[in-house]
């Protein structure tokens, strides 16, 4: 092992994470059928003046398998939440009562639930070519090092420990989808 070079691979893992998580986060916002608080959170509202995540302007619950209901706490708000569920894509009605608003889940039918993987796949495409990215800045900095002078067997040790590192977080991402996709896909 070559003293001068050191990769830090947990700083790659780390950065692999981010991708993971961000994979997570994504996949949480696709509907499944299923009532969820966080399918809101890519929801932004315009409120005063900036743009704002609904579970900052009102509290989000689950009160039935089916319904989430919003409880918006500044009156002034509740039209333009509405508007942003409408407009979000969500595929939700959003039923005013107050301040509350309902957001009744509708049953997802077959051809609705085949999109859905689709958008998880393209989602979990993307992780992939993060993680890749990640793979690619740790093998150009072996790269560099070899060119400042680091041995062969080195270089083919630090390469390896990149390649395993990205293996096991292609395959988190893998068997995320997979989970994703067998929950879209039960009726």
């Amino acid at each position: 092992m070559s003293e001068e070079f050191e990769l830090d691979t947990d700083d790659l893992a780390r950065r692999m994470k981010g991708a993971i998580s961000n994979l997570r986060t994504e996949l949480a916002s696709l509907r499944t059928g299923r009532a969820s608080g966080s399918m809101l959170e890519p929801v932004m509202v315009e409120a005063y003046g900036a743009m704002t995540p609904i579970n900052q302007v009102g509290t989000v619950n689950v009160p039935e398998p089916r319904m989430v209901t919003i409880n918006v706490w500044d009156k002034g708000l509740v039209g333009k939440v509405e508007k942003a569920i409408r407009e979000s894509g969500l595929g939700i009605n959003p039923q005013l009562n107050g301040t509350i608003i309902m957001l009744p889940i509708p049953e997802l039918n077959e051809e609705r639930r085949r999109e859905l993987t689709k958008v998880a796949g393209q989602y979990a495409e993307s992780a992939r070519v993060s993680i890749r990215n990640l793979r690619r800045d740790g093998m150009d900095q072996i790269k560099k090092a070899k060119a400042d002078g680091m041995s062969e067997d080195d270089q083919k040790f630090w390469e390896s420990a990149v390649q395993e590192v990205t293996d096991e977080y292609i395959k988190i991402v893998d068997e995320t989808l997979e989970t994703k996709q067998a929950e879209i896909m039960q009726v």
